[in-house]
This record gives C-alpha cells, sequence and structure tokens, in this order.
C-alpha cells in the first residue's frame, strides 16, 4: 500500500465485491480500530460491525453500492477490537482491479451521532438485553434472523426489478436511451480489442407529427407502441431494440456487417409497410452504419442519422446506408 495512503488521516479498507472480505486495511483504521497490522486480512466485514449495524450494512451500504456502484456520506459504526462501537461517516466506491472487483471504502470517524443512529443503538442495546436474557428471547432473534434474510432476499429481487425499470422505455417497454448508449460503448470496446463487427439502425416513422395532429397523441402512442411489438420479435436473439426518442427507434446487431444490417433493414421497413394499422398508412425511414476502426459513438451515431437523412430526403419508405469515410 503506498505510504502516504497507509497514513492518510482518514481510515481505507478495501473489501471483496463479492464475498465481503477485508482485503486491505491501512494503519489509521487498524489504529482507529485497535488492531495490529495483519489481524484483519481475509476477516469478513461483519467482523467489524456492531451487530444492528450489520443489519444497517446488509440492507443499506451493500444493495446500494451493488446498485449504483458507489455510496457518499453514509453513518456506521465499526466494531473495535475490545468491543466498543466506534462512530464513522463512510464513503465506498465499486471497482474493478486485475479482473476482480472491490469495495473501497473511506472512515472518518466522527464525534457525534445523527439521531437515526442513537435509535439503532437503543435498538442494538434493547436486543442485546433481550437476548442475553432468557432462552424465548434467544428464539426470537433467531426468528428476527429469518425473517431478515426473507427481506433480504425481497430487497435483492426488488433491486433488481428497479434496474430493469430504469432500462426501459415505459410506452414501448423497448430498451431506453440510456440503455442503448451503454450497449453501443460496450460495442465499440469489443470492436477496438478484438474487431468483432457490429452495425446499427435508426428507424424513424414517416409523417408522425401528421399522425399526431389528424388523429391525437393516444393514436400516436398506438403506432409507437405498435412498432415497438414489430420490432421485437423481428430482431435477433443477440440485437438489441431501444426507443432513441419520439418517433426514432435504433436497433444495435452484433455480429452483422454491411450485407447483414442492409437486408435486416429492409425487412423491418417491408414488415412495417405490410402491417395492419387499422386503415393508416405507416411506413418508416430506415438509416444504417457498420462500426468501422477509429469510430465513436458520436461518429457511429452520425453516420446512421445521416443516412437516415438521406431517406427521408429522397421520398422516404427507403433504407440508406451510411458509407465510411475513406482516410487517405
Amino acid at each position: 500500500m503506498d505510504a502516504q495512503l497507509d497514513h492518510a488521516p482518514c481510515g481505507y479498507f478495501s473489501i471483496s465485491a463479492e464475498g465481503l472480505l477485508l482485503r486491505s486495511a491501512n494503519r489509521t483504521l487498524l489504529h482507529m480500530l485497535g488492531y495490529e497490522s495483519g489481524e484483519l486480512a481475509d476477516r469478513h466485514i461483519e467482523s467489524i460491525l456492531s451487530l444492528a449495524n450489520k443489519l444497517f450494512f446488509h440492507t443499506y451500504f451493500y444493495p446500494y453500492i451493488q446498485l449504483y456502484g458507489q455510496v457518499k456520506e453514509m453513518y456506521l459504526a465499526l466494531r473495535t477490537k475490545d468491543g466498543r462501537d466506534l462512530p464513522v461517516l463512510m464513503n465506498g466506491i465499486r471497482q474493478e482491479r486485475g479482473g476482480e472487483l472491490f469495495i473501497d471504502c473511506v472512515a472518518l470517524e466522527m464525534n457525534k451521532r445523527i439521531e437515526h443512529e442513537k435509535d439503532i443503538l437503543r435498538t442494538k442495546t434493547q436486543l442485546e438485553a433481550l437476548y442475553q436474557a432468557t432462552q424465548e428471547a434467544n428464539v426470537r432473534l433467531e426468528l428476527l434472523h429469518a425473517e431478515y434474510e426473507a427481506k433480504q432476499q425481497e430487497l435483492l429481487r426488488l433491486n433488481a426489478q428497479l434496474e430493469a425499470l430504469a432500462s426501459t422505455d415505459p410506452l414501448t417497454g423497448l430498451r431506453n436511451r440510456r440503455f442503448f448508449k451503454d450497449s453501443l460503448a460496450e460495442l465499440l470496446k469489443s470492436y477496438a480489442n478484438n474487431g468483432q463487427p457490429f452495425s446499427m439502425l435508426i428507424l424513424d416513422i414517416d409523417h408522425f407529427k401528421k399522425i399526431n395532429d389528424t388523429y391525437g397523441h393516444p393514436v400516436g402512442d398506438l403506432v409507437l407502441s405498435s412498432l415497438a411489438a414489430l420490432l421485437r420479435p423481428a430482431s435477433g436473439s443477440a440485437d438489441i431494440a431501444a426507443r432513441y426518442g419520439g418517433e426514432e427507434f435504433v436497433v444495435l446487431m452484433p455480429g452483422a456487417d454491411r450485407p447483414s444490417v442492409i437486408e435486416a433493414a429492409e425487412r423491418y421497413r417491408a414488415g412495417v409497410e405490410a402491417a395492419s394499422w387499422e386503415g393508416l398508412r405507416i411506413t418508416i425511414s430506415v438509416g444504417a452504419a457498420t462500426a468501422s476502426p477509429g469510430d465513436t459513438d458520436e461518429t457511429l451515431v452520425n453516420r446512421a442519422d445521416q443516412a437516415l437523412y438521406a431517406s427521408k430526403s429522397g421520398g422516404r419508405n427507403r433504407v440508406t446506408y451510411g458509407e465510411t469515410e475513406r482516410r487517405s
């Protein structure tokens, strides 16, 4: 560990993201908790948490950092070697080193506790008193632990559901713009590392404003939802269909080269034109592009967007492929 970090004016420790084992701790933290060098190595994070704060850690800190990647200014009480509670203000961040995920934390010793921490300490004292009083209290604590485990599983399920909702367009059920941009970044990274080809489409409903103006926004929303329903089964298993914004949709196609993406674009265009739209005539214009060396998310999207513009200006209801500029 870097000497400056080892003697920093705040405690630092790193735990494995999966097993929650303490991988490293600086001298400041060891001094705060009363441990000698090496005594905390590979011990579970719970070994330095009080009973009440074990619940707080697993209910709030760990799920939050798993969902958002970091935690800022969370109050906890660490357990010292001699059994005292040490109030700290803790920041944490999840990051990868050497192919393994870690949670790096900084703990700043606090002299005052906020009100809810006092409530936790009072609850801890009551629980410990009940635990020591009778066997009945011990049984009750076991039941509370089982209930906590069930709630923890439910919390993880809800967190997963929340993450799915955060990446889904509520109207169409397709992925949203945020998910598309994240996926595009991953595909560009894979392309730069191993040359894995991929292509993308931008699809736009022709004269969509006229549909809204003539029939109203409810009909416009129905058209958007119906187009999304057509895109889902037409996409390949690895393809990512998303609503880009308004009446524009995008499809990422891993592994697709120029002939494949043009064929797919024509299939989408023809499918929309042939579909039943309750008396309406709905068509789409499509712009296609394939990743090339030196592409960024901006250049690839811009090439597909320019191709879409060419389809629009060329009469709509057609597919245009965005050619890569030749570099001398």
